[in-house]
């Protein structure tokens, strides 16, 4: 199947910048591994970006601007039969690329790999951080105000499962509480181990629906191998896990309709580790994707 790389270079969700980098960056590591296409799309440079700990609604305007941008590229290569894989950016620019996913799709399941759940609204956010936002956001749950540029359905609460999670704010755990959606955590994983954790993810997500999407966030990692994300959680998983979620995740390809990587941040990056991960990570699904 005919692959497309968009880089989606916008830090606008966190008060940290560098993210917004990691696309081009990583765009330019897979050039001699990738002959297909790849395009990159950069938040605009003249942004002063919000900071304040008192705003809980940072950068919401160019945020919005530039995942519709975000959203029509995605959608236009979805519906020319292409599998986007797309290059974040932290994870706000997901609400675009998995809500165009869903506008084709029409019920989509969705696959969520992150120590953070992401599940705030703007009721609840303590840092106003939009990156922190973007699960409930696809999920329709509130945040209607980040998915303007959107007229399809959204991913249904029953098919959506998070792997990996360990820093759930406790307003976040009232909203999940009652959302309907699947968390395994870290300790989950470690618990029943990854071939049992990924058979039940695909099983929750996959049922009665016309595709999966998966969202894989870097800092699901440590952060003592993955410096290199803006906003690190203790006690992850090991490189060696974080593949092995992959490829088992990647056995479904053939339910596998679009893919995000996303929060690498190479002004972070130690030695340049993160981001052989994440070359890793892309390479791997890129090879799936073309023999699908």
């Amino acid at each position: 199947m005919k692959s497309i790389l968009i880089g989606a270079g916008s830090d606008l969700g966190v008060h940290i910048d560098g993210a917004r980098l990691g696309p081009k960056r990583l765009l330019d590591d897979l050039a001699s591994f990738h002959k297909g296409e790849s395009i990159l799309l950069e938040q605009d440079n003249s942004i002063i970006k919000s900071r304040g700990l008192a705003d809980k609604r940072k950068n919401e305007i160019p945020l919005q601007e530039f995942n519709k941008k975000l959203y029509e590229i995605e959608l236009n290569y979805l519906e020319n039969g292409y599998f986007p894989i797309t290059i974040g950016g932290d994870h706000s620019i997901a609400i675009a690329s998995i809500l165009a996913s869903a506008k084709k799709r029409e019920t989509l399941g969705l696959i969520w790999f992150d120590a953070h759940t992401d599940y705030h609204t703007f009721e609840t956010t303590t840092t106003g951080n939009i990156h922190g936002l973007p699960l409930a956001a696809v999920n329709g749950y509130k945040c209607r105000e980040l998915t303007s540029f959107h007229s399809g359905n959204f991913i249904p609460s029953k098919n959506t499962v998070i792997i990996g999670a360990r820093s759930i704010d406790r307003p976040e755990k009232e909203n999940i509480k009652y959302s309907g959606v699947t968390v395994f955590t870290t300790e989950d994983i470690k618990n029943q181990g990854i071939e049992a954790i990924i058979t039940q993810a695909f099983a929750i997500a996959g049922e009665k629906t016309n595709g999966i999407h998966i969202s894989y966030d870097l800092d699901l990692l440590s952060p003592e191998i993955v410096t290199g994300v803006s906003v690190p959680a203790e006690d992850g998983l090991t490189e060696e896990e974080g593949m092995l979620l992959l490829n088992e995740s990647l056995k479904y390809i053939e339910k596998i309709t679009s893919f995000d990587l996303v929060e690498f941040n190479p002004t972070r990056d130690v030695e340049r580790k993160t981001e052989q991960i994440a070359v890793n990570i892309l390479a791997k699904t890129l090879m799936s994707v073309e023999k699908k």
